[in-house]
């Protein structure tokens, strides 16, 4: 069974007050023809303004014309009529008679005693018909009526403007009417006109529609309009920047891919490399140092034998530490027992032992929790900084920093050492510290400090798993 919808009143289909509707924008042709009819339509006020003075002007004249015309005929009658009193009177009723309608005035004549002896005839000419109303108060002029005294009688001259206004309205209805063609003719052919010179829009629009996918292989062409070509010489340049960033940055990716392959092949090396290390090297040392042992326990009766067996313990003792530094350097213990804050601290005192003659202050600012590419990323940075230091900066003292700051890793490694010449070219090493950097999307500074060394900074986005860390400093 279907049922009825509730009835909805008006109101509550009607927008709420205060929510603003969207208005549906104004096609630019629509504008212009709209500008044109305004211009059209204010030209076509002042004109008919113009017109209607003109007009008003002109039925006055002629009006006024033919009203002198008739005043000297009626003067020169009525002074015969004057002369001759016997017959005079019936002579000028036989005269008006006979004379009819006078153009463009109607003459009556009023007896003493204020009885209408005689009235003009009506005007053939489009007789039955009149202008508007409206119309005649607009371009009728006002006229003055004229009284003659005949004696006993009197006339009287009434201008009467009805034909004069009635042929400038006839004259207005086909001027419009032609007018109206014009105007329909010429909005049309404008409309034409505005839709062609704007159809390049169209494809304008195509093109950075096809921009927004990420397709900059359309080009503009030359449309001879000053103001398109430039909007198309502007596009062709934007489309061909974007085309060639697009490219450079397909190689970007293409570069940091096969970096990172590199770099992962590289550790997978360092991995087996560390364990083939501990594996057979370090069981080796172990055992050397074993048999060693058990030579030093039985020898204590043979000072040579004895002595030998003790530099060769001592010896291996030694080779157990550099292999253990080796390890560390090719595999970072990240995450075992401590993160990465606890591998960097442990590195620096390796290094520290290795290089007792530079001071280094290492600083692990809160719990440095990370994914494992990226603290092994920070830990490489952290080696080839150091080695630089040991090698190139004549250094005797070092500042290491590692810290979380909202959602950044930093790195900070500062030495008092000979820095870094201004035109000096980066070697190997910083260059590769670069591109570690540029793989993970970070940023990569060499300052020179004030007072001399050299400041690496290093600023890397880490996605926490959880919503923050603990920030307190521990050396």
């Amino acid at each position: 069974m279907i049922k009825a919808a509730p009835f909805l009143p008006w109101s509550s289909l009607a927008p709420a007050r205060g929510v603003a509707v969207p208005r549906s924008p104004v096609s630019l042709s629509s504008r212009v023809g709209l500008v044109l009819l305004a211009v059209l339509l204010a030209a076509l006020a002042a004109g008919t303004a113009w017109w209607v003075g003109e007009t008003r002007r002109a039925i006055k004249e002629e009006v006024n014309a033919a009203s002198q015309v008739a005043q000297q005929w009626v003067v020169v009658l009525v002074s015969e009529t004057l002369r001759d009193s016997d017959e005079g009177q019936v002579r000028l009723m036989e005269h008006l008679r006979a004379v009819g309608r006078l153009r463009a005035n109607r003459l009556e004549v009023v007896g003493a005693d204020g009885r209408l002896l005689h009235v003009s005839p009506e005007s053939t000419y489009k007789a039955g018909r009149f202008a508007p109303v409206w119309f005649s108060d607009w371009v009728e002029p006002t006229l003055q009526v004229r009284r003659f005294d005949a004696g006993d009688r009197t006339i009287l001259l009434r201008p009467d403007a009805s034909r004069s206004v009635l042929d400038a309205w006839d004259d207005l209805r086909a001027g419009l009417s032609t007018l109206l063609l014009v105007l329909i003719a010429g909005v049309a052919a404008s409309r034409w006109a505005v839709r062609r010179a704007l159809a390049p829009l169209a494809e304008i629009d195509r093109a950075l529609a096809r921009g927004t996918e990420g397709r900059f292989d359309q080009r503009l062409p030359n449309y001879r309009v000053a103001e398109l070509d430039r909007v198309a010489s502007t596009f062709n340049r934007l489309a061909a920047a974007l085309e060639q960033s697009r490219d450079l940055n397909l190689r970007l990716e293409e570069d940091q891919a096969f970096a990172g392959a590199v770099q992962a092949r590289l550790e997978e090396e360092r991995r087996l490399i560390a364990h083939e290390l501990h594996d057979e090297l370090g069981q080796g040392i172990t055992a050397v140092r074993a048999i060693s042992g058990a030579i030093l326990q039985r020898s204590a009766d043979q000072p040579q034998i004895h002595g030998s067996a003790q530099a060769i313990l001592a010896m291996t003792s030694q080779m157990q530490d550099g292999v253990r530094a080796i390890l560390q350097r090719l595999r970072p213990t990240i995450g075992e027992g401590g993160g990465l804050d606890r591998a960097v601290t442990e590195y620096c005192r390796l290094w520290s032992e290795i290089h007792p003659s530079i001071a280094i202050e290492c600083a692990v600012c809160g719990s440095v929790a990370t994914s494992g590419r990226l603290g092994i990323t920070v830990l490489r940075l952290l080696q080839e900084s150091l080695t630089n230091v040991a090698r190139h900066a004549g250094a005797t003292r070092v500042d290491v920093r590692v810290a979380m700051r909202g959602s950044e890793l930093e790195l900070d490694v500062c030495d008092n050492g000979c820095g870094l010449a201004p035109q000096a070219e980066e070697g190997f090493g910083l260059r590769g510290m670069r591109e570690r950097v540029a793989e993970l999307r970070g940023e990569f500074r060499i300052e020179t400090a004030p007072a001399g060394g050299l400041h690496i900074a290093v600023r890397l986005p880490v996605l926490l798993d959880h919503e923050e860390n603990e920030h307190g400093c521990h050396a």
